[in-house]
């Protein structure tokens, strides 16, 4: 069955049958029985952490995601001259040292032993040959520390208490489009990419209609030149992206002809648009482009020349004022008669009619087009990629000496380097959605299809079409549970022990050289000890009832690294949002000061695979409630009248 948004939808705790039923051997007392069983409601966090680990799936078999992926980002290490590379193999657990029982009574930390297995290649010159060869190889298993594993209660016993990771709830990666109003009242759109790992940039659209990139709140420049550092550098490209243009055919120019008896009373000093030749003699009379004179009609009149084709202006001055949506180039010579993006006057015209040009492109003027990507155009002054790179890198090295290598670098790392950017599986799945681009998923850099797809956003929002974002969606909060969570802090000590086996390569010696002597794993021990024992997210297991524990595993934080700060929180992020309904508690969170920035998820609600909180529904069909359930996030159920 199809799903519409004629047809209406309700949430299942709402609506139900009315006959009582029983599941699983008990007797339900409820007025409305259960349409479907209870979920599992320790998934959430479970389902987390094994993907985290993968610990019972075969090294070959892993998917990128959790530990997996964080070697993958960090791996291979090179030395400073390639020489010398670092390769992530596999990872393996050993077995846990003490029982989940001994640890609670020894206060002790129930984990396994993490081993890595790593490759360091040393490569040499062949003398002979000159061609770059494997000169030697060496495997070894290298001890990471322990991690701590999670109890079948969905808990982590770290120094003999029970502990509870918390998700967190916070602003997803992706794009976000919002508004300003300036002082003159008028109403400024910007937008934002939020990268899971990177620099972060910003797009505005000022008073005069001109568009901005900023990228970390750096000086702004103007937003074209921005997308020529992707590559789009020539106007008649950028003209295919973002406007309807249409082609206006110029008549063979041999029609219109004036007669000769009319040239003085109202030519004079128009222009010849061809030469005229006598037709006895062959001989050219006046020439192409010469002036309408006195003289040129007398000589004319006297060789019995009736009729002259004059300024190709004539009849056509509609055209006057449009904007080219194309060059124009003459076919004879090649010469690029007037620009793209260059406003029609009657001197082009002119110039079109000598060169007896049969049709010109231009851009048609749209009701409330608002001119932001020519205005944009106005103000750019880059006439080529490697000037735009020059002006980014003015921009984000002010006073350094610009060389065309050293911008390259610097955009390159920047935008293009999967180590230095990373929109991550969320935000590249939101930027999609948003833009409606169809970019490969598995690119998670920024490309140039982001930025046009973003612009022409902007442009719409500039022209009154769509609606900007509002953050405080459930669609653009997600939940980071707690795999994703201590993933991200071994990532960050993957990076200290990159930099460490660096500078290791570069002043030991390669003959004795092993990945042992590399690898200092204190790093990730210190990570992962102060993670779970001080992190704000770690939390004394609420004991006090069975229903207590369970509820504080089911907790959402606004608050932790990433987060917000309770003293920075303002009403709106503290408020019920209607797209609560189903998924979070309106009711459950403390007094004080951390109202509403802890909250609980819904009994029925669950976490799909980026993060977004889902809520079951059922089929409205010709106005009866089926028992058809379907999961849906809060930006799917926009789509659809819900009861």
């Amino acid at each position: 069955m199809e799903w519409s948004a004629q047809e209406g939808i309700c949430l299942m705790s709402k609506t139900a049958s009315r006959k009582p039923t029983t599941g699983n051997g008990r007797i339900s007392f409820a007025s409305l029985p259960e349409v479907m069983e209870l979920p599992y409601l320790l998934e959430t966090q479970k389902k987390s952490y094994e993907e985290f680990l993968q610990m019972h799936v075969p090294p070959d078999e892993r998917e990128d995601i959790g530990l997996q992926e964080a070697f993958k980002s960090i791996f291979p290490i090179k030395s400073s001259n390639s020489e010398t590379t670092l390769e992530f193999v596999e990872y393996s657990f050993g077995p846990p040292k003490y029982t989940e029982q001994e640890c609670l009574e020894r206060g002790m930390t129930y984990g396994v032993p993490l081993k890595v297995k790593l490759q360091l290649i040393v490569r040499e010159q062949n003398p002979t040959t000159g061609e770059i060869e494997i000169k030697d190889i060496k495997e070894q298993p290298v001890y990471l520390g322990d991690i701590p594993l999670m109890t079948d209660r969905g808990t982590f016993i770290v120094n003999g208490a029970e502990r509870v990771i918390v998700s967190q709830l916070h602003r997803s990666p992706g794009v976000t489009f919002g508004s300003s109003v300036h002082t003159n009242g008028k109403t400024l759109y910007n937008a934002r990419i939020i990268p899971n790992r990177g620099a972060w940039v910003e797009f505005e659209v000022d008073i005069n209609n001109v568009m901005y990139v900023m990228v970390d709140r750096k000086r702004k420049l103007p937003a074209t030149t921005f997308l020529k550092c992707f590559g789009l550098c020539d106007n008649e490209e950028i003209a295919k992206q973002f406007f309807r243009r249409e082609r206006v055919k110029l008549d063979d120019f041999s029609k219109g002809a004036t007669f000769v008896d009319e040239l003085e009373e109202r030519y004079l000093g128009k222009q010849f648009i061809e030469d005229i030749i006598d037709p006895e003699t062959g001989k050219i009379l006046v020439l192409r482009g010469a002036k309408v004179t006195k003289k040129a009609i007398h000589l004319l009149r006297s060789h019995g020349i009736e009729r002259v084709h004059l300024d190709v202006a004539e009849g056509y001055e509609h055209l006057i004022g449009k904007v080219l949506g194309a060059d124009v180039v003459d076919p004879a010579t090649g010469e690029i008669l007037a620009e793209c993006f260059e406003t029609i006057t009657t001197t082009h015209l002119r110039r079109f009619g000598l060169a007896k040009i049969k049709e010109v492109c231009i851009i048609p003027v749209e009701e409330n087009q608002s001119f932001v990507i020519l205005q944009t155009i106005a103000k750019d002054k880059t006439r080529s990629r490697q000037e735009a790179l020059a002006e980014l890198y003015k921009r984000m090295r002010p006073g350094n000496p610009v060389t065309p290598a050293n911008a390259e670098t610097l955009f390159e790392e920047m935008f293009l380097s999967d180590r230095r950017y990373d929109l991550g599986k969320v935000g590249r799945h939101k930027l999609n959605r948003r833009c409606q681009l169809n970019v490969d998923p598995n690119v998670r850099t920024l490309t140039r299809e982001d930025v046009i797809g973003i612009m022409r956003e902007l442009v719409k929002l500039a022209e009154s079409e769509g609606e900007v974002d509002d953050i405080d969606h459930l669609g653009n909060r997600r939940v980071r549970s707690v795999g994703e969570l201590v993933q991200n802090q071994i990532r960050l000590s993957l990076a200290e022990l990159e930099r460490h086996a660096r500078e290791r390569m570069g002043v030991a010696e390669l003959e004795n050289l092993t990945p042992q002597q590399l690898i200092n794993a204190k790093p990730i021990m210190n990570a992962v000890k102060e993670f779970f024992s001080r992190s704000q997210l770690s939390q004394f297991m609420d004991q006090v009832n069975p229903l207590s524990e369970l509820t504080h595993k089911r907790r959402l934080s606004a608050l932790g690294p990433g987060g917000l700060q309770r003293d920075r929180a303002g009403f709106e992020v503290r408020d019920v949002h209607h797209t609560h309904y189903g998924r979070i508690c309106p009711i459950e969170t403390p007094e004080g000061p951390n109202i509403s920035l802890i909250s609980s998820l819904s009994t029925y609600a669950r976490i799909n695979e980026h993060g977004f909180i889902e809520t079951p529904y059922r089929r409205v069909k010709n106005g009866v409630v089926t028992n058809e359930i379907r999961y849906m996030a809060a930006d799917e159920e926009d789509q659809y009248v819900v009861a």
